[in-house]
């Protein structure tokens, strides 16, 4: 395995997820705010990254329209990992591109988790295992198109989702 390329924060530890495969996890307490995880890898264009992902399944997050941040080879797969599952009630959220905060103060043992509606614009369908009690049942990744969504989630966008909203917004 290759050099970490993403930054976990020493007070998370990646371990089997309820929600699915494996997950972060707070070792610790982290207060609201404190930054969690530093998604790395390499900036590619949608083409590469669409070759790429048949062979290393989804790693990757999305930059712009046409960019996204993500291993180029088996061998950075791990190494780029975030380890980040969905959740429709999530404790952490990108601010920018590549950083994760806590969005509110999270307790030793919760597992960190993103609401995948704030950073992706892909076209694909899944079923959410996050059981919460807001659980949308499917997620996809247009969800961060949904009005209540982007009202529950002003803010915690990425960049580029974000400029859209506003833009359509004027």
């Amino acid at each position: 395995m290759s050099q970490p390329l993403t930054w976990l924060a020493p007070e998370t530890e990646v371990r089997e997820s309820p929600i699915q495969g494996r997950g972060l996890f707070a070792r610790s307490a982290i207060p609201a705010g404190a930054v969690v995880a530093v998604k790395g890898g390499a900036a590619m264009d949608a083409a590469t990254w669409g070759r790429l992902e048949k062979e290393l399944g989804s790693a990757e997050i999305q930059l712009a329209e046409d960019l996204f941040i993500a291993p180029r080879d088996r061998a950075e797969r791990e190494g780029s990992m975030l380890f980040t599952n969905h959740s429709c009630e999530p404790n952490i959220a990108i601010q920018g591109q590549i950083v994760f905060v806590a969005m509110r103060d999270i307790e030793a043992g919760e597992e960190l988790t993103h609401d995948w509606a704030t950073t992706d614009d892909l076209d694909y369908e899944m079923a959410c295992n996050c059981g919460t009690p807001s659980c949308r049942g499917t997620i996809t990744g247009k969800d961060w198109m949904k009005p209540e969504l982007r009202e529950k989630y002003r803010g915690w966008f990425c960049w580029f989702l974000q400029r859209r909203i506003d833009a359509e917004s004027k």
